[in-house]
């Protein structure tokens, strides 16, 4: 049965971007969220990778990316757009969530249950943090756009502001340079940073399929006294640390998140 005209014109005009990667499967389609600032494109390798055993969706989400824009940016919402996504596969999927994406992950398995079977979630915790991410806006916001010819051009003067450059190359990558703009909705972003590093309260549902929490080592975003909060909400949660790894670890260790990510999505725990 085709969409009514109503539910495509929706798709229509508001639908995330996906870059697929390999065929449908008898297995579940595995979708990845990347985190704040991040795109689709930052988990082609890993994606990839993964593809040799079922088809794998990175998606950008809304405000990054090739993604439609929007003025607002909340976990529900991301959730929301989520679902949309999930409606056009054959669903269930599985799901890896990293930072920022990893609660909107958590988010969907909580509101939209039955689109979600096997749950990643890649060093994130269901709280709110106290630390602030504006600084990064802020220095993409002082990048001379206008005198820009290549990507390197802009990590130089990411450079200049102070930022590492494991995250110039990160941040340059939502470069779109012919068109002299990010591909980034800084404004809605820094507006909606209280959202972004909170994450909803007084939530009743729990979702008890099987979910890994996976952290980096090095990493201080999912301490030992998160663990009761993450559990009330995911009983069956798991947990996991990438020895060496810091908060990016799929970028730090690829081949041991990658692994990781296998032996969980593969594992019998029936």
């Amino acid at each position: 049965m085709g969409l009514a005209p109503h539910v495509f014109h929706r798709y229509l005009i508001f639908m995330l971007n996906m870059i697929t990667h390999g065929a449908e499967t008898d297995r579940p389609p595995l979708i990845i969220v990347h985190g704040l600032y991040g795109s689709a494109r930052n988990w082609g390798v890993i994606a990839k990778r993964l593809s040799d055993e079922r088809q794998v969706i990175a998606v950008d989400l809304r405000n990054h990316g090739h993604s439609p824009w929007k003025d607002s940016h909340s976990y529900p919402e991301l959730a929301a757009d989520l679902a949309d996504v999930i409606e056009t596969l054959n669903g269930p999927v599985d799901v890896i969530g990293h930072s920022m994406g990893g609660k909107a992950a958590m988010m969907l398995a909580l509101l939209h249950p039955e689109h979600v079977g096997r749950l990643l979630v890649a060093d994130i915790a269901p709280v709110s943090y106290t630390h602030s991410q504006i600084q990064f806006i802020e220095a993409m916001r002082k990048v001379d756009l206008m005198a820009l010819s290549r990507r390197s051009d802009a990590e130089t003067q990411l450079a200049a502001a102070g930022v590492d450059p494991a995250l110039q190359s990160f941040f340059t990558q939502s470069l779109d340079i012919p068109n002299k703009r990010w591909r980034l909705n800084l404004d809605v972003l820094a507006d909606q940073m209280s959202l972004i590093l909170s994450f909803p309260e007084g939530l009743t549902e729990n979702w008890t399929k099987p979910a890994l929490f996976l952290s980096g080592a090095q990493s201080d975003y999912v301490k030992a006294e998160y663990r009761p909060q993450i559990k009330s909400l995911f009983p069956a949660a798991r947990f996991a640390k990438i020895p060496g790894a810091g908060h990016w670890l799929h970028a730090e260790k690829p081949r041991e998140f990658e692994a990781a990510a296998r032996a969980f999505f593969n594992a019998n725990f029936d």
